[in-house]
């Protein structure tokens, strides 16, 4: 109970579900369990040593200062040729801003273009925090429900069927957390076309391109330059803990968002943005190709692991590294059921509580960011679970 010291703006933020998973994890460990970790959305790489060996280089001359707001001009230059070289896109420097992590770019992208009241289309499922900072700036995020045959994507109908008098824009995630599906480049042209008709915004989250297992994911600026576009050193890059992102934004938007960067952040950090100058370098690409090659050997096994125990799952997850299985099979409750999983047969998965309200309870998201034998080991517990489960 707060008396009404804690704002309504800030009581509209919910929490994390799998927190609470999380928690029970970490005292089953304390107890001296060995828990397989499936819940976390988080790369157990180490980040690649060339990217350390330049932060270390940075921080042994002892100059860590500030940097401007927009952050360092080498970075955003070798982010624009890296949008040239990948997508074929000429990209200014002046229009990327290096963020405090995708969750900063995200937030000055929001402030730059919601007033309150305001409504924002977004996929459910979906990542939550993007629904909460859309609270946070007192809009609303109207979830719109997205399906397997869809890849769970937002499709053309969908948005013109929940557009309505206070809608300002969409958000869009691909490869998407929880699902790890792309959107096709026809279905993402139709869909900028769509809002840009409405004279609305488009944000593109895009955190997990270079973590996809066939075809590239296609970045909306490859359509259009009237597109917020986010990205990450996170997931591709492995450099969670760093907590650097980056954002690009249309011409009009780049005053306002150096004026929200100056007042938010400062700047971000500056041993994060020197440590990433060289994620782009070849050495730095080669491990992270072989890390792809990895994540998809393990999307593998997985998959193929939860189809032979009855899971339904439409198509092999395209990209990220998440597979989101409906389970209704063998439970009513999703949570109930990793709770029981985890407390049983230390396995945790996460539920589809967290992702939004389509079919929560049908739903478990499994993240393939342990090793193969680790994997192997989880489908085994999960397995001899459902076993016992059956029996009762």
């Amino acid at each position: 109970m707060n008396d009404g010291k804690v704002s309504r703006r800030a009581a509209k933020v919910l929490p994390f579900y799998v927190m609470d998973l999380m928690a029970k994890a970490k005292a089953l460990e304390a107890q001296g369990r060995d828990v397989v970790h499936m819940e976390v959305g988080e790369p157990d790489f180490a980040t690649p040593e060339p990217i350390l060996q330049a932060a270390i280089e940075f921080l042994a001359q002892g100059d860590v200062h500030y940097t401007q707001a927009q952050g360092l001009l080498a970075l955003r230059e070798k982010i624009a040729q890296f949008y040239h070289t990948t997508y074929r896109v000429s990209v200014p420097a002046e229009r990327i801003f290096i963020t405090p992590g995708a969750s900063g770019a995200l937030t000055v992208a929001l402030a730059i273009l919601l007033d309150e009241g305001d409504e924002v289309l977004t996929p459910a499922p979906g990542y939550p925090c993007n629904n909460n900072l859309i609270a946070l700036l007192s809009a609303k995020a109207k979830a719109v429900d997205v399906f397997a045959e869809d890849n769970f994507q937002l499709t053309a109908s969908a948005i013109a069927e929940a557009w309505g008098d206070a809608t300002r824009g969409v958000m869009i995630a691909s490869p998407s957390n929880p699902t790890g599906m792309m959107i096709a480049r026809e279905q993402l042209a139709v869909l900028i076309e769509q809002v840009q008709q409405r004279k609305g915004f488009f944000i593109s989250d895009e955190i997990y391109h270079g973590l996809s297992y066939a075809e590239p994911a296609v970045s909306a600026l490859e359509l259009s330059d009237d597109v917020f576009v986010l990205n990450s050193f996170s997931k591709y890059f492995g450099m969670t803990g760093w907590r650097l992102g980056w954002l690009i934004v249309p011409e009009y938007a780049v005053s306002a968002a150096n004026r929200l960067m100056q007042n938010l952040y400062i700047s971000s950090a500056t041993h994060s943005q020197y440590a990433a100058l060289a994620a782009f370098d070849g050495v730095t690409l080669d491990i992270l190709q072989q890390r792809r090659d990895e994540f998809k050997r393990r999307r593998d096994v997985l998959y193929d692991g939860l189809e032979a125990l009855g899971f339904k799952m439409n198509a092999r997850p395209q990209g990220a590294f998440y597979i989101y299985v409906d389970c209704s099979a063998f439970c009513e409750d999703s949570y109930s059921f990793a709770m029981e999983l985890l407390e049983h047969s230390a396995l945790a998965i996460t539920p589809g509580l967290d992702f939004g309200a389509n079919q929560p309870e049908s739903y478990l998201r499994f993240a393939y960011t342990t090793s193969v034998e680790r994997i192997e080991l989880g489908l085994q517990r999960l397995k001899e679970f459902l076993v016992v489960k059956q029996a009762v």
